[in-house]
């Protein structure tokens, strides 16, 4: 992973940029906002590669990643705190059972390769005993319950989740599967790139089971019985852009009619097996899927199922194990579907996993340790800046009635923001965690993270519940309880040493591509179906639904012509949520940042007016190159877009854009104006 050379601003300063009076035209400092413009690539061609080039071709990705950009830089940067808070913990002699104990042991437990080459997979000893004991179809469905406690995959997905028709309380929701492959398609796609990972995949499998004891000739017939019952599944389950619709993924029903989609399952017994005795009604995602897992469960032997389970105990915990397992399971799903030819140094591992495990904790620290007071409150306090922007827009929509349009205002009012890190956090005091056993302590996170979740039902939805770390780069829009939650260091910019970045890049960046796009996931084609209070209750009259999904359709089409590799298009149903948001979120972002100083002026920075400077600050958001394996296995499991169609995808559609850069018709930046997607 590299690195930009120049440091990240503190973010004390990053507060004092809302202060600005003037604007120096003086290229004292570096800038990447324009550092990275490569002038080869004209910006009415290609606006994302004449705004990002030169950093890519200085900055290849790394052997050990999959991607670079300003993600992998920022990422790294948090990382290396979080490097500090491990090491420091774990030299530590800390209490047992304190917070420090607990990230201490944890990370010298992974980075103790010998004491796990040492235990193997013994920690797995008693679960595979488990699975060789099963005799009957009883057996089996014991055993599945008793893997959920584990977060194992399985026959079918059960989780406890906010019910979407009363978001106040919980509800046990049960779907499809996952797969071993990322997905349905990649068991019936008859591109060669897809082919080839099919049959990478059951020599993959094959290789595993060899490894963990079997003969190679028993190994190679378990794997292909197990991609013969794997595409079983695969078969019944919903292709993605057909799990975008949450009425038709709602499907509630008492615990009786469920009994009858699949009589092979004892519902009464497999609910008490998951610690739940008293469950009277579910929600099933997809009941065609349940009606086929009947026949896949009566016409399937009881050894697949056994090796079936094996499989996904093996690969749930192959990167935990010994080096031979682990490194098998990083060829296949880091090299084969990621393109990724060297593992990451071990430390840059562990810390991730010890994050993954104990963010909550490394979270408190991360708070006290790398951030400034007034963090929360200054974030809270741009995202307030686009709120109001979002009500302006509202109000001044030509095709929305008065009446959507108030209750749409409503919405938007009442949206909860988090801004920064949660007000309390969740207790893992119950959680032990040892020094000398990796596994086994990955083990007792997992089923920690079953039990925190089964705790909740028949309890009222706790609102102030986080679903991210304050040192996750990411952030999210929760349509069940209308709230987006955008952690503390997403008030990070890169390269801005020792100053404050102007206000251009603030709203580009912050407001634009963070803000602005998690508000308007409130108002795409999902979040759109979820009122004021979190519940799935269509709020819109029928004419205003009916203009809202041709705009939509819009952008659909848009997307589905966008070719990325060889000829593979971007599925346009899929990612038209995220492509919502992005349009909404760099509209929103402008406005807010006209209203600032450096956005009423007419002065340049390195040539570049404000405006120009907005949008180059925007595609710097999404500043990431991929590999051809990632790319091609993101077009066919992500619902975002690849990063270049981030940034040209909206832009295009924005008519601020073309006078900013002067697009005209015939440039490929160009989309005739009845095309040009306007929605909020």
């Amino acid at each position: 992973m590299k690195k930009l050379t120049v440091l990240f601003i503190a973010v004390a300063l990053v507060f004092s940029a809302f202060k600005i009076s003037t604007i120096k035209t003086e290229n004292i400092f570096g800038d990447p906002i324009t550092e990275h413009i490569d002038s080869s690539f004209s910006p009415n061609q290609n606006f994302f590669m004449f705004a990002n080039n030169t950093w890519f071709k200085t900055h290849p990705i790394p052997a050990s990643e999959s991607s670079n950009g300003i993600f992998r830089t920022i990422e790294d940067t948090i990382n290396e705190s979080i490097k500090k808070i491990c090491e420091s913990s774990a030299i530590a002699n800390a209490p047992k059972g304190s917070n420090k104990q607990k990230i201490g042991d944890f990370y010298f437990s992974g980075m103790d390769t010998s004491a796990i080459e040492r235990n193997g997979s013994s920690a797995l000893a008693e679960e595979f005993k488990k699975i060789e004991a099963i005799k009957t179809n009883e057996d089996l469905m014991v055993s599945i319950a008793h893997f959920f406690t584990m977060e194992v995959a399985n026959m079918f997905s059960f989780a406890v989740l906010k019910d979407e028709k009363k978001s106040s309380q919980y509800i046990v929701a049960l779907a499809q599967c996952k797969l071993g492959l990322p997905n349905r398609d990649y068991y019936f796609n008859t591109d060669p790139r897809t082919t080839t990972i099919r049959k990478e995949y059951v020599k993959h499998v094959s290789r595993m089971f060899e490894i963990s004891g079997s003969k190679k000739e028993e190994a190679d017939k378990v794997s292909n019985q197990l991609m013969l019952l794997e595409t079983k599944l695969a078969k019944a389950c919903r292709k993605m852009e057909d799990l975008r619709d949450p009425y038709k993924n709602y499907n509630k029903m008492s615990v009786a009619d469920l009994g009858k989609l699949t009589s092979a399952i004892n519902w009464n017994i497999t609910f008490t097996q998951l610690g739940l005795p008293k469950i009277d009604s579910v929600v099933i995602g997809q009941p065609e899927f349940f009606t086929a897992l009947q026949t896949t469960i009566t016409t399937t032997s009881i050894d697949d199922w056994k090796n079936y389970l094996k499989w996904n105990l093996i690969n749930k915990y192959a990167s935990y194990s010994n080096k031979q397992i682990a490194k098998q399971n990083f060829y296949f799903y880091s090299t084969v579907l990621e393109g990724v030819s060297e593992e990451k140094p071990r430390w840059k591992t562990i810390v991730e996993k010890t994050n993954s495990a104990l963010g909550e904790l490394i979270g408190q620290v991360y708070v006290q340790d790398y951030l400034p007071k007034g963090t929360k409150e200054k974030l809270t306090e741009i995202g307030n800046n686009i709120r109001d922007v979002y009500a302006e827009h509202i109000k001044q929509l030509n095709w929305m009635s008065d009446i959507t349009k108030q209750k749409a205002l409503s919405k938007l009012n009442k949206i909860n923001m988090k801004v920064g890190y949660p007000d309390k956090w969740k207790d893992l005091s119950s959680l032990e965690i040892i020094r000398d056993g990796y596994l086994q302590n990955v083990i007792n996170v997992d089923k920690w993270d079953y039990k925190y979740m089964l705790n909740k039902y028949g309890k009222p939805v706790d609102k102030t519940e986080w679903e991210m770390f304050p040192q996750t780069y990411n952030a999210y829009y929760d349509p069940a309880n209308n709230e987006i939650v955008v952690p503390a260091c997403n008030i990070i910019v890169p390269g801005f040493e020792g100053r404050m970045p102007d206000d251009a890049v603030l709203y580009g960046i912050i407001g634009g591509s963070t803000f602005g796009h998690e508000i308007t996931h409130g108002f795409d084609d999902q979040g759109s179906l979820y009122d004021e209070n979190g519940n799935l209750n269509d709020w819109w009259t029928k004419e205003d639904r009916a203009k809202f999904v041709a705009k939509t359709k819009l952008i659909v089409e848009q997307y589905k012509n966008y070719k990325v590799l060889d000829s593979i298009h971007l599925n346009g149903e899929n990612t038209q949520g995220e492509n919502i948001a992005d349009l909404g979120g760099v509209i929103m972002g402008l406005e807010a940042f006209r209203k600032t100083k450096q956005g009423q002026s007419n002065e340049l920075i390195n040539g570049y007016t404000p405006e120009q400077r907005y949008f180059l600050a925007y595609a710097y958001a999404w500043m990431v190159n991929r590999t051809e394996a990632s790319m091609a296995k993101r077009i066919h499991t992500d619902v975002h877009s690849p990063a270049e169609f981030r940034v040209n995808g909206p832009l295009s559609d924005i008519d601020a854009f073309y006078k900013a850069f002067q697009i005209k018709k015939g440039d490929a930046m160009y989309h005739e104006e009845n095309v040009r997607v306007r929605i909020w």
